[in-house]
C-alpha cells in the first residue's frame, strides 16, 4: 500500500487531491493553516518514512474563462502542477521607511506650493469681476470671494481686516453690545442700522416696551436720552459718539477690548422671559365684581338646556343668578339684580343669544365668558379671563402701538416689506409682553371709543392678528385661506371678532366680503354699533395681510390717522399698485381694487380718485390717458399670496 502510494506520487502526471475545507457562515477569510501544515511536512499513516504530500488545486477546464489575479498583486498561488508553489507575500511592512526619498517629496511640495500661489496671485491681480457662477463681488465692484480647483479664497479689504481682528478666534465675541431706544426714534433707528450692516450681535431694550428699564437708563446715563449704547457696562454713548469714534478709528479698538472679554454681571441685563414691570403689576387690582363671579362660578347651577328648540350648553337661568346673590350677601331681590346687571356690563356674563344686558327669570339663559362656543378660536384667551379692573381701550391701544413698532424695527427689514416671523415668535416683545398685553382686550369697553380712536384701534388690531396668525398657524394656502380669516378670533370687549368681521364689519361699515351673499353682523347683533359710519376707502391701505402683494404693515395714531392712511396709499401706489402704459393706453392695477371695487366707485371715478395718491411721473401718464378722450383699458395685476418672509 505504501509503495503504490509513493509511486503514485511520484510519477509526473498523477498527483492527490485534499478537497478544500468549506468556510463557516462566519469566515471572514482563509482558515489558518497549522505550522506543519503550512510547509507541507506531514507524515503518511502506516508508513515509517516520511514524504512530503503535495497539494494541487484543480483548475477549470480550459474551454471556461479562466481564474485572473487581483489587480496590483505582484505573486499569487501556483495553480499549475508543474510550477513551484509558493507562500502568498503580504504588504511590505511601513517600516521600511529607508525605500522613502524624503529630499523628493519635499521638492515636489515646494514645486507645487510655487505654482498654486502665482495662480493665486495672478488671478487677484487680473480679476475686476469674478466669472458668473464662480465668485461674489463687493459693493464697489472689487473682488470679494473667488474659487480655485475647489478652493473658495476670501479677499478682505482693509477696513474688514480690521473688523475681522477685533472679533477673537472662531467668531465669537464674549462681550455684549447692548443699546436703550424707543419705538420710532429716528436716532435709534441709524444705530440698529449700523450693527446690522457691521453684523454685530447686539441687545436692544426698548423702555416703549419695557417701561421698567427706564430708572435704569436714568441711572447708568443720568438722562432719559436714547440711544444710550454700552460696550458690556461701559457707556458708549449716543449717536454723535458712536460717529465720532467710527471717524477716529476708536470704535474698532474699543471693540476688540468688549470682545475678548466676558460680559461683566454689572453690564445691562438682557430681557428676560414674563412680566417683570413691578410697577405695572403693583399697579393692577382686581375687578370689583370679581369676588362676585368667583362665587358663582361654583354656586351655580351649570349645564346644558333646550330653549327655542335649540340646545344651550353650560347656562344658567336669570334667576338662577339672582338667587345665589341673595344667599351670599343676603341682600334684597333688587340689588341682586343690580349687581347680575354690573357683571354683564363687565363682560363676565353674557345672555346665550345676546338679546339683553341681564334679566331675572326662568325664561332668561345666560353662560359666562370662558364658557362662550368661540372661545377654542379666540387666541388671545388662555384658560380663564382676565379678571382684573379693564384698563381703558385708548390705553390698550397705544401700548399695542408701541409695542408693535418696535417689533417691526426689531425683527422687520427696513422698508417693512418683509419680516421674521420666527424671530418674533421667539422673542420677548411678542411671546411675554404682546401675548399679555392682548389679554386685556378681553373685557375692555370699545363702545365709548371715538371715530378716529375707533379706526386706529381696529387697523392696528387687525395688522397684530395677522401677525399673530402667521406665528401660530402659518400662511394659509388656497383652499384654507377663507377660514384664516375667519376662525382666527380674538375676544374683544366681551365680542369674538376674527380677522374677515374687523374689515368687512367694522372697517367697511358692515359690508358683505367679495363672493359672500351675507352680512359680518345681523341687525341684532351688538357689534354693529361699532362700525364706522361712512365708508373710506382709505382702511385697504392700511391693512397688510402678510402678503408682498398687500400695502406694507404699519400702525396708525388716533390723532394723525387720516394723514397716517393717505400716506400709506401713496406708498402702496409708488412701489407697484398701479402701473401705467401711454403706448398700449393700459392702467394696471392692484387686484385689491376689484374685489373691493363698490368701495371706490366706477372705474373712470376710480382713476381720478387714485390721482390724488400717485407720484408726478405716474400722475402725468395718468392725467394725459385721461384728457385726451380716448379709451382707457384697465387690467388688474395678479395678486402674490406668498408669504412676506
Amino acid at each position: 500500500m505504501g509503495e503504490e502510494d509513493a509511486s503514485l506520487s511520484s510519477y509526473p502526471h498523477a498527483h492527490t487531491v485534499d478537497r478544500p475545507r468549506e468556510p463557516a457562515a462566519g469566515d471572514h477569510g482563509p482558515a489558518v493553516e497549522d505550522p506543519k501544515e503550512a510547509s507541507g511536512e506531514d507524515r503518511i499513516e502506516g508508513d515509517s518514512s516520511a514524504y512530503r504530500k503535495e497539494e494541487r488545486l484543480v483548475g477549470p477546464p480550459s474551454h471556461l474563462p479562466q481564474p485572473q489575479a487581483p489587480p496590483g498583486l505582484t505573486k499569487a498561488r501556483s495553480t499549475g502542477p508543474d510550477e513551484e508553489r509558493r507562500p502568498i507575500d503580504r504588504s511590505v511592512s511601513l517600516n521600511s521607511a529607508a525605500a522613502v526619498d524624503v529630499s523628493a517629496i519635499g521638492k515636489y511640495l515646494h514645486d507645487r506650493g510655487s505654482v498654486f500661489s502665482a495662480a493665486i496671485a495672478k488671478r487677484i491681480s487680473s480679476l475686476k469681476v469674478p466669472p458668473s457662477g464662480n465668485g461674489d463681488c463687493g459693493p464697489n465692484g472689487s473682488v470679494t470671494e473667488f474659487r480655485l480647483s475647489g478652493l473658495k479664497v476670501i479677499v478682505r479689504l482693509k477696513g474688514e481686516t480690521e473688523r475681522a481682528e477685533a472679533e477673537p478666534e472662531g467668531g465669537e465675541i464674549k462681550g455684549r453690545v447692548s443699546f436703550f431706544s424707543r419705538s420710532g426714534c429716528r436716532d435709534c433707528g441709524a444705530v440698529r442700522s449700523f450693527f446690522r450692516e457691521q453684523g454685530l450681535p447686539y441687545v436692544e431694550i426698548n423702555v416703549d416696551v419695557f417701561p421698567e428699564r427706564q430708572r435704569e437708563l436714568v441711572e447708568r446715563t443720568g438722562s432719559a436720552a436714547v440711544p444710550a449704547i454700552f460696550f458690556n457696562e461701559k457707556l458708549l454713548g449716543g449717536l454723535v459718539a458712536l460717529n465720532s469714534l467710527r471717524n477716529s478709528g476708536e470704535f474698532e479698538r474699543r471693540l476688540r477690548d468688549m470682545a475678548g472679554g466676558r460680559c461683566p454681571d454689572a453690564a445691562p441685563r438682557v430681557p428676560a422671559y414674563g412680566f417683570d414691570d413691578e410697577e405695572e403689576l403693583r399697579g393692577e387690582r382686581p375687578d370689583a365684581m370679581v369676588a362676585f363671579a368667583r362665587v358663582l362660578r361654583h354656586r351655580l347651577p351649570i349645564q346644558d338646556r333646550i330653549t327655542r328648540m335649540k340646545l344651550v350648553r353650560n347656562c344658567f337661568s336669570g334667576s338662577d343668578l339672582v338667587e345665589a346673590i341673595i344667599n351670599h350677601l343676603d341682600c334684597g331681590r333688587k340689588k341682586a339684580v343690580e349687581i347680575g346687571k354690573e357683571l354683564a356690563r363687565k363682560h363676565f356674563i353674557h345672555h346665550v343669544f345676546r338679546e339683553n344686558d341681564f334679566e331675572d327669570g326662568n325664561n332668561h339663559f345666560y353662560r359666562f365668558l370662558e364658557h362662550e362656543p368661540v372661545i377654542p378660536k379666540c387666541f388671545n384667551f388662555r384658560g380663564s379671563t382676565n379678571d382684573n379692573e379693564p384698563k381703558p381701550a385708548t390705553f390698550v391701544g397705544q401700548r399695542l402701538t408701541k409695542l408693535m413698532t418696535a417689533i417691526l424695527e426689531a425683527y422687520a427689514s427696513d422698508d417693512r416689506r418683509h419680516l421674521d416671523y420666527g424671530r418674533i415668535g421667539a422673542s420677548e416683545e411678542f411671546r411675554s409682553r404682546y401675548v399679555n398685553l392682548v389679554q386685556d382686550l378681553q373685557r375692555v369697553d370699545i363702545f365709548g371709543l371715538s371715530a378716529d380712536e375707533k379706526l386706529a384701534f381696529f387697523l392696528n388690531l387687525y395688522n397684530a392678528m395677522v401677525i399673530h396668525a402667521i406665528i401660530r398657524i402659518g400662511q394659509p394656502g388656497v383652499i384654507d385661506r377663507r377660514a384664516f380669516y375667519t376662525d382666527f378670533q380674538y375676544i374683544v370687549g366681551g365680542y369674538p371678532f376674527s380677522l374677515s368681521s374687523i374689515k368687512n364689519g367694522i372697517l367697511r361699515s358692515n359690508r358683505r366680503q367679495p363672493y359672500s351673499l351675507v352680512k359680518p353682523f345681523s341687525a341684532g347683533d351688538k357689534r354693529l354699533e361699532l362700525a364706522s359710519t361712512k365708508m373710506n376707502p382709505l382702511i385697504h391701505f392700511g391693512l397688510c395681510n402678510g402678503t408682498p402683494s398687500s400695502p406694507t404693515v404699519c400702525f396708525f395714531s388716533p390723532e394723525g390717522v387720516e394723514v397716517e392712511l393717505r400716506h400709506a396709499a401713496r406708498e402702496f401706489f409708488l412701489r407697484g399698485g398701479i402701473e401705467v402704459d401711454l403706448e398700449r393706453r393700459v392702467v394696471y392695477l392692484t387686484r385689491i381694487i376689484k374685489w373691493y371695487g363698490a368701495d371706490f366707485g366706477e372705474e373712470k371715478d376710480i382713476l381720478n380718485w387714485i390721482l390724488n395718491y400717485l407720484d408726478a411721473t405716474k400722475a402725468g401718464l395718468l392725467t394725459h390717458l385721461l384728457n385726451d378722450g380716448g379709451h382707457i383699458n384697465i387690467s388688474y395685476q395678479n395678486f402674490d399670496w406668498t408669504p412676506n418672509y
